[in-house]
């Protein structure tokens, strides 16, 4: 603990806590300063001028990042039939109805994405207070309900990243892996704002893009000017 200490407060220093960077740097800066053992995520907090608290000022999506999330993805899909064929030929780690609820019911969630056919989603509807709170749940709005299995379940594997505002208005996200270097993480990190962009609701006024900070796993935050990622 005490030599993490030592390495954080010496990149710490390294980077002026006043000083907002173009994308380009912050995101080298930040992979610069991921000198762990493993290979850190990089991660984005963006604070939005938005009230989290209105209904209508809710920002979430998703999007297909160009360069994935670096690491490998496991999906479960509830589907029955024609479509749960359609699910394991895509490759789907997990496909299955009744019997995924039980297993997720006996404390099993070793997957990181779930997508359901639409007339499965009562059966899923069991499992729904321990999906809903670490993000699991499937949901039409990012994309997880749908027929549409195969082509969805081959956009997760590759690294579609599903983003929601927190009631303190800012989205958390990792946009990929320090070993994928700086020039693919700039270009998911473009991507990633400008979904953000378009999930701008209506109903905020005044600035939207409040403040952007880019950092790995076991490294200080880098500020990023907002005025270069608006245009991303």
């Amino acid at each position: 603990m005490a030599k993490r200490g030592k390495r954080y407060k010496a990149l710490k220093e390294k980077i002026d806590p006043t000083a907002r960077f173009p994308i380009d740097q912050a995101v080298k800066m930040a992979v610069d300063s991921a000198t762990a053992k493993f290979d850190e995520s990089i991660d984005v907090a963006v604070k939005l001028g938005i009230d989290p608290k209105q209904s209508d000022q809710q920002v979430r999506g998703a999007i297909a990042l160009p360069h994935g999330l670096g690491k490998a993805v496991r999906v479960l899909v509830f589907a029955k039939g024609p479509k749960e064929q359609e699910a394991k030929d895509a490759g789907a780690d997990f496909v299955g109805s009744d019997d995924l609820v039980a297993k997720i019911n006996g404390g099993w969630l070793d997957f990181d994405k779930a997508i359901a056919t639409p007339d499965m989603m009562a059966t899923v509807s069991k499992v729904a207070k321990v999906l809903g709170p670490r993000g699991l749940m499937p949901n039409p709005k990012v994309g997880t309900v749908t027929m549409n299995v195969g082509e969805t379940v081959k956009a997760e594997k590759r690294g579609k990243l599903d983003f929601r505002v927190d009631k303190a208005g800012i989205i958390h996200a990792g946009i990929g892996r320090k070993s994928m270097g700086a020039d693919k993480l700039r270009e998911n990190f473009q991507a990633f704002i400008g979904a953000v962009m378009k999930a701008k609701p209506a109903a905020s006024k005044g600035v939207y893009l409040r403040g952007i900070t880019v950092s790995s796993t076991m490294g200080p935050g880098v500020k990023v000017e907002t005025t270069s990622a608006d245009q991303a």
